[in-house]
């Protein structure tokens, strides 16, 4: 049987160590999950390279801002399911960068929304939900596991115990109009993220959507974010 690592015996002492921890290092990232990807302006906004496996994230309200937190792993050809959200605009995800042929909907789950969840966490990795009544902690733990064992995703419309991090929605400008003339042609939306790496909070302008449908970073946001606390 062929070794998986030979190191000569003459080897010296730091060299033997140096290789070790190389070859580990190595085995470990085609272990470890890697992040799922984010939107360049989401990214910046979250302060991370993207969204964490096994992570859940709360997020205040169900429009462009989940579809647009969806779109990024959607593009890296990642399938998406979206539970208990009968209203999520097919078109407008279609716009945002969601690919439709790898996207799952269950509209109307009732009482089965945390089932159904559970059940698509074993084939789908990133996950969006809107649970129909209050999440109780042993739930939210035992699907916190097996997101975990799985290394999927999941975003929540609504609290949720214990989340890696919530956005939320605050200030809005609509662009396009003039004085009595003109149509609405992108929007910038003011979101503060209250996170574990940044529990005092920070927040930035999305433009959800710019004109050609996209999420970008808004003109507020341009110049620098503002850290809140």
């Amino acid at each position: 049987m062929k070794a998986a690592l030979a190191i000569p015996e003459d080897a010296p002492v730091a060299d033997v160590v140096a290789r070790l921890r190389a070859h580990v290092d190595t085995t470990q990232a085609r272990l470890r999950p890697q992040p799922f990807g984010l939107l360049p302006a989401l990214a910046q906004l979250l302060g991370e390279p993207g969204l964490k496996p096994g992570a859940v994230y709360s997020l205040d309200g169900e429009g462009a801002l989940l579809q647009a937190l969806l779109a990024g792993p959607s593009q890296q050809g990642h399938w998406c399911g979206v539970v208990g959200l009968p209203s999520f605009a097919v078109e407008a995800a279609a716009l945002a960068g969601i690919r439709l042929d790898r996207l799952v909907l269950v509209p109307s789950p009732g009482d089965q929304w945390l089932a159904a969840t559970a059940a698509l966490a074993e084939v789908v990795p990133v996950l969006a939900v809107h649970p129909s009544g209050r999440v109780r902690e042993a739930d939210a733990a035992r699907l916190g596991s097996r997101l975990r064992d799985r290394g999927g995703v999941l975003l929540v419309v609504g609290a949720w115990p214990r989340a890696e991090a919530r956005l939320t929605l605050g200030e809005r400008q609509w662009h396009g109009l003039g004085s009595g003339d003109g149509h609405l042609v992108s929007r910038d939306i003011q979101v503060q993220v209250a996170s574990r790496r940044y529990p005092s909070g920070r927040r930035g302008w999305l433009r959800l959507p710019d004109p050609d449908g996209r999420t970008v970073a808004g003109e507020q946001l341009r110049p620098g974010l503002q850290v809140v606390g």
